[in-house]
């Protein structure tokens, strides 16, 4: 039962400003001093939540992606972020887990933000990924996906009642809805009896929409194990997995859950 570490990285991003926020975040991720299993950045990391994808765009392996490897390796850890990508001629807000070795999964945000006309832009993700680091599965959302539950939500698998043990959302969620960023992330905790982890960004984005970051981890009960509060910061934490398969054994709340298949 081995416990996992995760460093949240909350910062501000410079506005379509590729280079810049790939050295901010380098500078960053090389200054974590502890050992950690996985490095997490907020959604598109690299530009800001921008609809600009014809000048911002990247094809899924180059720029973003070399570097995304690259800080993997240097780091011996998994790097977790969002950016822009085009593929066949269609555009994705993609999250990309990029381990030491250079292999990858990857998600495409499902739920894309009609507020925003993401959705004239983007094209939305069709399934979920799991991604595995030292026995942990983990489900990594983006963002608007966090206000579905039911595209959260656990599925039995098999003769496991448990499809992930963590839910990770990145995002780029504003001041005027952070009350919502704040329950929600505790309810999907709750609900799905798993760790929750929240990363956002701070400061004022090119649309002058503020961010307070906010940037936490709920541990199964629902209870803010780790809060980043406003500042620009990045924290490590480290989660119990005996913890997590004791409680779930006492409370097997997961076996009296509605069965149900997605369309």
């Amino acid at each position: 039962m081995t416990d996992l570490k995760i460093s949240l990285i909350q910062s501000d991003l410079y506005w379509e400003n590729i280079e810049a926020n790939l050295a901010n975040f380098e500078e960053k991720i090389l200054a974590i001093s502890q050992e950690t299993d996985l490095i997490v950045l907020p959604e598109m990391f690299s530009t800001g939540f921008t609809m600009n994808v014809k000048q911002l765009s990247e094809p899924p392996h180059l720029r973003t992606f070399r570097w995304m490897v690259q800080m993997a390796n240097q780091k011996k850890t998994v790097i977790m972020g969002s950016y822009i990508v085009k593929e066949k001629n269609n555009y994705f807000n993609r999250l990309f887990a990029v381990y030491p070795d250079g292999t990858y999964r990857y998600y495409d945000k499902k739920h894309l933000f009609a507020l925003g006309k993401e959705q004239d832009f983007f094209e939305p993700g069709e399934e979920k990924t799991i991604i595995t680091i030292k026995g942990w599965k983990i489900c990594p959302l983006i963002c608007y996906d966090l206000r579905f539950p039911v595209w959260s939500r656990l599925t039995s698998n098999g003769l496991d009642l448990y499809e992930y043990d963590i839910l990770v959302y990145i995002a780029n969620w504003p001041k005027m809805r952070i009350n919502a960023w704040d329950t929600l992330l505790s309810a999907r905790a709750i609900e799905n009896q798993s760790y929750c982890v929240g990363v956002n960004r701070t400061g004022i984005d090119g649309n002058g929409l503020e961010y307070l970051g906010h940037s936490c981890v709920y541990d199964f009960l629902g209870d803010r194990q780790v809060d980043l509060g406003t500042s620009v910061i990045t924290s490590t934490t480290e989660m119990s997995k005996e913890s997590l398969n004791f409680f779930r054994s006492k409370f097997p709340f997961q076996k009296e859950a509605d069965p149900f298949n997605f369309l």
